[in-house]
């Protein structure tokens, strides 16, 4: 049977990421900065040509 009692002395391998972990991320940035400068494309069409 396996113990799955957690001591104090056992050593932690697994840390946990945070948002600024993801965000440092190169193809999730690439990814937002397509989306916005689509959104800012968009949002500049419809102030200046409409």
């Amino acid at each position: 049977m396996l113990d799955t009692t957690q001591s104090d002395a056992a050593p932690v391998t697994e840390e946990r990421r945070g948002c600024l972990f993801a965000l440092s991320q190169p193809p999730l940035m690439i990814f937002l900065a397509v989306i916005g400068c689509l959104l800012l494309l968009a949002s500049l069409h419809d102030l200046l040509l409409l």
